[in-house]
This record gives structure tokens, C-alpha cells and sequence, in this order.
């Protein structure tokens, strides 16, 4: 069985998929020219730097990884092009198909792709990929540093995400995008026709099989007796499309998220009715895989944990997942806050002391000067939107935290509901807020929370942070001795700070952290997810009373 092979694109589906994960051949050198030999094997996707990979030794500043593996197109295979995907390499990297060069990219966090039809061979065929990651900061790099330690963690380099290989016929649809509404979904789709082709359209109701047929890109679909999508109630509608000789499959669901006063409180509301987003800081962090879970049901088990115990929402901190972690969370009814990743530096003074201290209001036009890490951060924050666009379960994007590589936010603002008007945008979560932004962010760990509503949505956006392990005192917030302690302590935190500030306007909050990262102890599983630190019995009856 292959490793992390769920499919990569559950939203463009087509028949044909070969995964390229598994073994390939490895070699860590530092000279620019290729390896006279590969002497590891590796296993992809995961990072040399997991005890998954095999490899399991840090990348340094100078070298360059290099990987092979061969390949043979199945019998039947090819129609008419095929394509090779990569779902993300960090740094950067070039990849080259039979000695060809097919291309390069950069970037770290998102897919890319090339049309490798006319470099085939029809026998074996040998792929290699040449990967750099010098943790270069005008690219986004998150919370990886190579010394890591407390909030900072272990890097992942080099492939990372699910390679793959489909065929497809010419013409083909090569994008969707979809945008739903509370009675009616708009499709608009891309092609390499040199013509507008007819598209049927067949999507799947409780109630019977809707079909359609149109020319052109765009279309607008009413749905009769819709079923709106919730966390409690994650309804997805199946659909299929075709067009000429192409078919692909995909979902959509029925939700929207908007902001309105209601019972003189600004509200998120969502499908139009006031909801609280009771949450979990996510990471992403896998002890054995660092940036992945151990097999394809590790996001599963995750959400479903968080579920139990009521959660509704997950923030995703500072990183792109893979394509199936948005499926899981809108397959089971997950909300997601999707930060964008930070580039630029993070500067200790700055970004932490002052704001610990209580200066937390600075104008960030001066933070950063244009250069071209702010060109790279605003090309990858549009990526990013672009990306995750169709998944239902993100109804809110954070563009900065905490002032890591914060500029001209309110620029930033503007650009990203460019965009996307459809969701919620937090320009500054935490500190050094500007003036545009859809609501009011903040972030308590060490002092109660008794901020007041303003004209906008008050969302925490971080708090809590509480460490419990019984391998004693890492790094936490505020450390217990117990599990009865820490349970307890939790208990009190919501029962005094957060359900009184419900009914005064708050309106999300995002409890630190679903599991434990390397030094930091403060999650509610271990960070081998072997322990689960808190109960559904206690954690259910709190989750009722966030209701609004």
C-alpha cells in the first residue's frame, strides 16, 4: 500500500490517477550538479526531516536534495495528454522527465503541475526532482526554524505533498470554481478549448438527480428544497460535469457567511443565522511526520476528537494542508479559519514583547519595505484563495498573526476581498490592528478576557494555551501538575471568561492547541495522538452553553 494515497483533488476528480508515493531514491549533496548516485531511499511524501521518511536528518543551509524513481504508464493509460502533479516542494525546486527539464517552482506550500505527454517513453521512464530549502524568508515559511524550540518547530523540506500522474483528453476542463448560495450554486469553469463547448451537468439531491446542460463558463443553478450545510448538519451535494470528451467529478454544498447586528451585537452569521465558531488552534504537527499525519484516516480521527468534545471550528495556523484535510472537514461538518503563511521576519521585540507588555497598537505601513517578499506574499496569498476556494468548510481567512511579516494590512484587506467577497477576512489576528478588517481579533493568554464588542464581530482568537504532560514542565502557557487540575482549570475558563462574553458580542473562540508540537505541551491530545487529555462528558456541556 502506498502512503497518504486518498486521492489529491477531490473537488476536479477524474478516473485516471497514479500515485507516485513510496519509495524513490535519495541523495543529500552539496554540489549543484546531479548525484553520481542516490545511496538513500526515501519515502515520499514525507520530509527528510520525519522519522516517516526514513531519511530522518536535518536539511542545512547549502545543500541541495535530490530525488529518482522510474515509472511505467499502465496499460490503457494515456488518452490524450498527461499530466504530472506535485502537491507542494519546499523550497524550490526543478524537475526533469527522461534528462528533459520540465520546469521549475517556487513557493513551498502550494500544487503545481506540467503536461509531460511529449517527453514519454513508452517503457520505463525516469523522473528526478532537485529540491532547495535554504528557509529562505521571502518565501513563506510558517513556523519551521531550523533552531527550533517552544513555538517553533522542527523544518519540513523538499517534497512534501502527494506526486501524481493523470491523463487527460484534449480538450479538458483544467479549473472550477464554485460559489454557492442558500437556494443555488455558480459554476464557473476553464478549459483549453479553442471553442465554448456544451457541459452536462449532473448533480445529486436527497430529492432526485438535477440535469443541466449549458454553453459557456458560467452557470447558475437554482436548487429546489435546499439543504444547507452545518457543522452538525455537513450535507454535500455530489456532482458530475462533462464536457466534449472529459469528465470530472465533484461537491459543493449550500452555505453562506455574512455579518449583521443582531440584539444590538455585530454577528457572523452563518446560512443567516448567529452562530458562535467554538474552536481549536490547528497546527498540522504529526510526531513520526512533522507536516502529516501517519496514514490517510489521521485528519479523520483529528476532527472527529474535536467533535466529540463539541468543537465546531478549526483554526489552521499558519498552513496549506493537503487537498483531503478540507475534504474530511467538509465530508464531517468541520468549519475552518484558514490563515495565509507568513513570509518576511519576525521580529522578537516587536511582535511579542511589546504587545505582551500591552503595546499592541502600531501602524504597520513602515514595517516592511516593498521588496520582493511583499510581491511573493501577495502572489501567494491570491494562490492560496484560489486554491482552497470551493471547500465549504473555510468561511475565514486570516492574512496576518501576530505581526509575523505584517505590512500595509489594510492594502492586504482590500486585495484578498478582491478576491473573495464571500468570506470573512481578519487582516491582524492578535495585535497591530489597522483600520480594514471584518472583525475585531484578538489574542488573551495571560490576563482574563473581558474585552468589549465593538462595530465589528469579536472573535478570540487565540486563548487558553493550558499545558498538561506527564513528562512534566516543556513549554505552556500555564502548567498543572494533574489531568484533574488541568481538566478543571479548562472548565473554569470557559465557565468564567468565555460563556459571559457570548451573550456581550463575542462571537468565536479559538482554544490553544488541538495536540502537543514537539516542546509545547499545551495540547488536548499528545502530540503522538496516543493520549487524549479531556473528556467529551465535561467538554459537551460547555459546548451547549456557547450556543447563541
Amino acid at each position: 500500500m502506498l502512503p497518504l494515497d486518498a486521492y489529491p483533488r477531490p473537488q476536479l476528480k477524474r478516473d485516471s490517477y497514479l500515485c507516485l508515493n513510496g519509495p524513490w531514491e535519495f541523495a543529500v549533496i552539496r554540489d549543484s550538479e546531479p548525484p553520481k548516485q542516490y545511496p538513500d531511499s526515501i519515502l515520499v511524501p514525507y520530509p527528510p526531516e520525519s522519522e516517516a521518511s526514513g531519511i530522518c536528518r536535518r536539511i542545512i543551509a547549502g545543500e541541495t536534495m535530490h530525488y529518482r524513481r522510474t515509472f511505467a504508464l499502465p496499460e490503457g493509460f494515456i488518452k490524450d495528454r498527461v499530466l504530472l502533479h506535485f502537491g507542494a516542494v519546499d523550497q524550490t525546486c526543478s524537475v526533469m522527465l527522461n534528462g528533459t527539464l520540465l520546469g521549475s517552482h517556487e513557493g513551498g506550500y502550494l500544487p503545481f503541475s506540467f503536461d509531460i505527454t511529449e517527453h514519454l517513453k513508452s517503457g520505463e521512464n525516469v523522473l528526478t526532482v532537485k529540491a532547495f530549502d535554504p528557509l529562505d524568508h521571502t518565501y513563506p515559511w510558517g513556523k519551521q526554524k531550523h533552531k527550533n524550540g517552544g513555538m517553533w518547530y522542527t523544518p519540513f523540506s523538499g517534497i512534501w505533498q502527494t506526486v501524481w500522474l493523470e491523463s487527460v483528453p484534449d480538450p479538458y476542463i483544467t479549473g472550477l470554481k464554485i460559489t454557492p448560495s442558500l437556494t443555488s450554486v455558480r459554476l464557473e469553469l476553464s478549459d483549453n478549448a479553442p471553442v465554448s463547448l456544451e457541459t452536462e451537468l449532473e448533480i445529486e439531491t436527497p430529492f432526485e438527480t438535477l440535469h443541466w446542460s449549458f454553453f459557456g463558463n458560467v452557470v447558475d443553478v437554482p436548487i429546489p428544497n435546499p439543504v444547507l450545510w452545518t457543522p452538525e448538519h455537513p450535507h454535500l451535494y455530489p456532482m458530475t460535469i462533462r464536457r466534449d470528451k472529459d469528465t470530472v467529478h465533484s461537491y459543493f454544498a449550500l452555505r453562506t457567511i455574512s455579518v449583521e447586528t443582531v440584539d444590538k451585537y455585530s454577528r457572523i452569521l452563518l446560512n443567516g443565522k448567529p452562530y458562535f465558531f467554538h474552536g481549536l488552534l490547528d497546527q498540522g504537527y504529526w510526531k513520526a511526520g512533522i507536516c502529516l499525519p501517519p496514514d490517510n484516516e489521521g485528519y479523520e480521527k483529528d476532527i472527529r476528537y474535536a467533535k466529540s468534545l463539541g468543537f465546531n471550528t478549526l483554526r489552521k495556523h499558519i498552513r496549506i494542508e493537503p487537498l483531503p484535510f478540507y475534504e474530511t472537514c467538509d465530508r464531517l461538518g468541520m468549519i475552518v479559519f484558514q490563515d495565509c503563511v507568513n513570509n518576511g521576519t519576525y521580529h522578537f521585540f516587536r511582535d511579542t514583547i511589546l504587545p505582551t507588555i500591552g503595546i499592541q497598537k502600531l501602524d504597520d505601513r513602515n514595517f516592511r519595505k516593498k521588496d520582493s517578499g511583499t510581491k511573493v506574499f501577495k502572489k501567494t496569498m491570491l494562490q492560496t484563495v484560489r486554491h482552497l476556494f470551493n471547500c465549504p468548510c473555510i468561511v475565514y481567512w486570516t492574512i496576518f498573526n501576530e505581526g509575523w511579516g505584517q505590512f500595509q494590512s489594510d492594502a492586504m484587506y482590500a486585495l484578498l476581498k478582491s478576491s473573495d467577497e464571500t468570506r470573512i477576512v481578519d487582516s491582524t489576528s492578535g495585535w497591530f490592528w489597522q483600520k480594514e478588517s471584518d472583525v475585531d481579533s484578538y489574542h488573551v493568554y495571560f490576563r482574563a478576557f473581558r474585552q468589549k464588542a465593538g462595530k465589528r464581530p469579536l472573535v478570540l482568537s487565540e486563548f487558553g494555551g493550558y499545558a498538561y504532560s506527564a513528562k512534566g514542565k516543556q513549554y505552556g502557557y500555564r502548567f498543572f501538575k494533574t489531568r484533574e487540575a488541568y481538566r478543571k482549570a479548562i472548565e473554569d475558563l470557559y465557565r468564567m471568561q468565555i460563556i459571559p462574553a457570548v451573550k456581550t458580542g463575542l462571537c468565536a473562540a479559538i482554544y490553544t492547541q488541538i495536540s502537543d508540537v514537539e516542546e509545547e505541551q499545551n495540547g488536548i491530545m499528545t502530540y503522538d495522538r496516543t493520549e487524549q487529555k479531556l473528556l467529551s462528558r465535561d467538554m459537551l456541556k460547555i459546548a451547549d452553553r456557547l450556543k447563541i
